[in-house]
């Protein structure tokens, strides 16, 4: 360690280090586009769905990294419809359109470009 106070200044190394966490904060003021998992509880029914979300860097940090919990979704609130084809009979079929609205609602300072392909659900059942 002494051979690298030779060579380089302990100012200047924190003067670097000021400067790139300088940038880093600058970076995440930005507009990024990126893929994010999202859990939807659906009348109890937990399903990942697959968003690409658009938003300032610090926003999507914030939610990627603070964000662990369900968004609560009620059926009423969805357009769907019940499927009847052979194998199928029982589940729900989302309409993306519905959902992304509704997690948009829940993720105000994101916005939702789009949703991914949502699994058929089984139709809850209510208490």
């Amino acid at each position: 360690m002494g051979w690298l106070r030779h060579y380089v200044s302990p100012l200047f190394l924190a003067f670097l280090f000021a400067a790139f966490i300088l940038w880093y904060i600058a970076k995440l003021s930005y507009t990024y586009s990126t893929r994010q998992n999202v859990t939807v509880e659906v009348d109890g029914v937990p399903i990942e769905v697959t968003c690409v979300v658009e938003g300032v860097g610090t926003n999507l940090f914030r939610y990627g990294a603070y964000m662990n919990k369900k968004l609560k979704v009620e059926l009423k609130d969805l357009v769907y419809e019940v499927c009847d084809e052979e194998g199928h009979e029982g589940k729900i079929k989302i309409n993306p359109k519905s959902l992304q609205s509704a997690i948009a609602v829940h993720l105000s300072d994101i916005k939702i470009i789009s949703v991914d392909a949502i699994p058929e659900i089984d139709i809850p059942v209510k208490k």
